[in-house]
C-alpha cells in the first residue's frame, strides 16, 4: 500500500483481496440483444417447414411414369427402347383416333398402324433402322412376301430394306474396324452350335442353304446378337468336278432357272441382311448370268458380300448398277486349317484396318477357325480395333 499526494492510502490492483467486489467502478452491463421482427420469424419458420415436408416425401422430384404400349412382333419402330410393364398403359389422348370430338392432344404412338391417320405422330429414329435385340429373331412381316417355296424378302412399303433392318448395331466411331464373316453354318449341328456359342456376337454368321433346321439356328444366332447372311452357291471354274452343292446357279442355265435357284436359297430362312457367294469364280465373271441375279437382290433390298477369292468378279460394278449394298472380303482367313496360319491372316487384317480404316475377312466354321477367331477377338479389342458386323462396312450406292 502506498500514499498519494494527499496522504490517502492507494490500493493497488494486485494488493486487492481475492473475491472482493470492486466498489470503485460501476458494474458492466451485458449488451442488449436486438429484437428479431415478428414477420421475419414467420418467414423463416415457413421455409424450414416446407423443406422438411419435401425431404420427408419419397422420391419428391420424380416425374410420373407415362407408359407406352409396344407391339414387339410388329417391328414398326426399331432402335427405340421402351420398358414395358404388365400394368395397363396410361392413355395419351383425349380425342378419338380419327380426330373427331372435342379438341385435345394428338395421339403419339411408338407402334403405329400400317396406315396411320393424319393426326398420329409416328416416332422413328433415322439413325437406328435396325431392330431391337429383344425381337431380332422375329421376322419383320413388312419385309416378307409368301411364295410357293416359302417367305421371300422384299422391300417394305415405306422403303425399308432387310440390309438395314436386320443389321446389328455398332458404335459408329471412326476408329479401325474389322468385319469377320464365318460361313458354312447349318451343315453340322454340333459345329453350328459351337460357332454360335463361342464366337463373339460381333462376328457375322453365314448359313449354307443346304443346311438343316436353318430357321431354328437363325433364331438362336439372332437371339445371341449375331448378324447373319445367306450363302449363295455359284458356279466355280472346273464345275461340276468342283460342285458347290444343290441348286447351284450356273452360267449355262436360263435366267429364269437361276432366279428360281436364287429363290430356293432365299426362302431357306429369314432375318438375314443379304447374301454372299459360295465359290462362283466363273459365274461372277459372266455379266449375262450375274446381272439378273444382282438386279433381283437390289429389288428385294438385300446386300451382297464378295469373298474376294476371284479377281475377275463383276460384283462391285453390278452392285452399283442395281443399288445393292456391297462389300468385298480382303482375305480368306482359313485356306490353311492351321491356327498359326489363321492368326497370321488375322494379323494382316489388322494391318489393313489400320491403314484403310476397315478390313473384311471370311472363313468357314471349322473347329480350328472358330476357336482361333474367338481367342483373337478377345485380344484385338485391347489393341484398339473394333469388331463390327459386315453391314458396318457395306457401301450403299443408292444411299450415299
Amino acid at each position: 500500500m502506498t500514499t498519494g499526494p494527499d496522504r490517502l492510502p492507494v490500493i493497488k490492483e494486485l494488493e486487492r483481496p481475492l473475491g472482493q467486489d470492486r466498489r470503485d467502478r460501476p458494474a458492466r452491463r451485458l449488451p442488449r440483444l436486438r429484437a428479431v421482427p415478428f414477420v421475419s420469424t414467420i418467414i423463416v419458420l415457413a421455409v424450414v417447414g416446407a423443406g422438411a415436408g419435401i425431404a420427408l416425401r419419397p422420391d419428391p422430384f420424380r416425374v410420373p411414369d407415362v407408359e407406352l404400349a409396344v407391339d414387339e412382333t410388329a417391328g414398326a419402330v426399331e432402335g427405340v427402347s421402351v420398358a414395358t410393364r404388365e400394368t395397363a398403359p396410361v392413355p395419351l389422348r383425349t380425342t378419338p383416333a380419327d380426330g373427331t370430338g372435342a379438341s385435345g392432344p394428338s395421339v403419339i404412338r411408338v407402334s403405329p398402324p400400317d396406315e396411320p391417320s393424319s393426326n398420329v405422330i409416328v416416332i422413328r429414329d433415322p439413325s437406328a433402322l435396325g431392330r431391337s435385340p429383344r425381337v431380332a429373331h422375329l421376322p419383320d412381316r413388312a419385309l416378307l412376301e409368301q411364295s410357293e417355296m416359302g417367305p421371300l424378302p422384299v422391300r417394305a412399303a415405306d422403303g425399308r430394306r432387310a440390309a438395314e433392318v436386320y443389321a446389328r448395331p455398332w458404335s459408329g466411331t471412326r476408329g479401325a474396324r474389322i468385319a469377320v464373316v464365318i460361313g458354312g453354318l447349318g451343315l453340322s449341328q454340333t459345329g453350328t452350335q459351337a460357332a454360335i456359342a463361342k464366337l463373339p456376337s460381333e462376328i457375322t454368321l453365314a448359313f449354307a442353304p443346304q443346311g438343316n433346321s436353318l430357321g431354328r439356328w437363325m433364331q438362336t444366332a439372332r437371339s445371341e446378337g449375331h448378324e447373319i447372311m445367306m450363302q449363295l452357291p455359284l458356279e466355280p471354274f472346273d464345275y461340276p468336278r468342283i460342285n458347290p452343292g444343290r441348286n447351284t446357279l450356273t452360267v449355262e442355265a436360263e435366267p429364269r432357272q437361276n432366279i428360281e435357284n436364287l429363290y430356293w436359297a432365299l426362302t431357306r430362312t429369314t432375318n438375314y441382311t443379304g447374301v454372299m457367294n459360295y465359290m462362283g469364280g466363273r459365274f461372277t465373271s459372266d455379266h449375262e448370268a450375274f446381272a439378273p441375279i444382282m438386279r433381283e437382290l437390289g429389288e428385294r433390298g438385300l446386300s451382297y458380300l464378295d469373298d474376294g477369292s476371284s479377281a475377275r468378279s463383276l460384283a462391285e460394278r453390278l452392285a452399283g448398277e442395281a443399288d445393292v449394298p456391297y462389300a468385298q472380303g480382303d482375305l480368306v482367313i482359313d485356306q490353311a486349317r492351321d491356327r498359326g496360319s489363321i492368326l497370321s491372316k488375322l494379323d494382316q487384317l489388322e494391318a489393313t484396318a489400320r491403314a484403310r480404316g476397315y478390313a473384311v475377312g471370311t472363313g468357314t466354321a471349322f473347329d480350328v477357325t472358330v476357336d482361333t477367331v474367338s481367342e483373337w477377338a478377345r485380344a484385338v479389342r485391347m489393341r484398339g480395333i473394333e469388331i463390327v458386323p459386315v453391314s458396318a462396312v457395306m457401301a450403299s450406292p443408292g444411299r450415299g
